[in-house]
């Protein structure tokens, strides 16, 4: 094996090792020499490959809004593009609940000092950050929202905007089932997170029944929620609001 080889081997297993400790002890646990130990290297290969443990916790972060765009890309796309932009709003929600610790990692929602974002104005700049892996991560939710639009199901001038609004709402949603509020059985998904979606997508133009319609197709091909029950169509949501069409 060759030093550049060799030296490549150590830089990914340093950053294999750091993910596998963040998911199991949480950002706490990232500390140079554990991390070294546990690939049995001095505390100076965190430094010699990645200048010392701010930029390996970037890396941390770059590793894990690519695998976050991985699983979106994995969502295929259908003639029904509302059922689409559905789809891949559960991936989101699945990567997450899958990756608790990278996630909280990769939204700077740990302890302070563990992650140095690198953050847009998505309102102006058009995406929220300047990682090439987290703008591709959010173009799958723009390019989903401009299909949906171009179909004729929703309005949406503005898919940046409109991306946004449908981020804010998995994203606020996703960190409350972290915490265990909506159990862990997936009955929020139904209960809480569906009838908001509904709620949003009625106001940018679909029809209840039209979008009802389309999420039971994304229950009755996803296996992971065969055992929670699939939407009745035309059953008003829980959220206590009329609907339109």
């Amino acid at each position: 094996m060759g030093e550049a080889e060799r030296q490549g081997t150590v830089r990914e297993r340093l950053l294999a090792a750091a993910i596998e400790k963040l998911a199991a002890s949480g950002p706490e646990a990232l500390q140079a020499r554990p991390l070294a130990a546990e690939i049995g290297a001095s505390t100076m290969a965190v430094y010699t490959h990645f200048g010392g443990m701010p930029q390996l916790l970037d890396e941390v972060t770059r590793e894990g809004f690519a695998r976050f765009e991985a699983g979106l890309a994995r969502v295929e796309r259908s003639d029904d593009t509302i059922a689409d932009l559905l789809a891949l709003g559960i991936a989101y929600r699945q990567f997450a609940l899958d990756n608790q610790q990278l996630y909280r990692l990769m939204f700077g929602l740990t302890t302070p000092g563990t992650r140095r974002t690198k953050e847009r104005d998505l309102t102006t700049a058009g995406s929220p950050t300047s990682l090439s892996e987290g703008i591709s991560a959010f173009n799958h939710l723009v390019g989903a929202v401009t299909r949906a639009a171009e179909s004729g199901r929703i309005a949406a001038a503005d898919p940046v905007a409109v991306a946004g609004q449908i981020w804010s709402a998995t994203h606020g949603y996703v960190l409350l089932e972290m915490t265990g509020v909506f159990g862990h059985e997936g009955h929020g998904l139904v209960r809480t997170l569906q009838p908001l979606i509904i709620n949003l997508l009625v106001g940018l133009g679909d029809t209840r029944a039209n979008i009802e319609a389309s999420l039971a197709r994304v229950f009755a091909t996803s296996r992971r929620y065969h055992h929670i029950s699939a939407p009745q169509r035309g059953r008003p949501s829980d959220a206590g609001t009329t609907a339109t069409s």
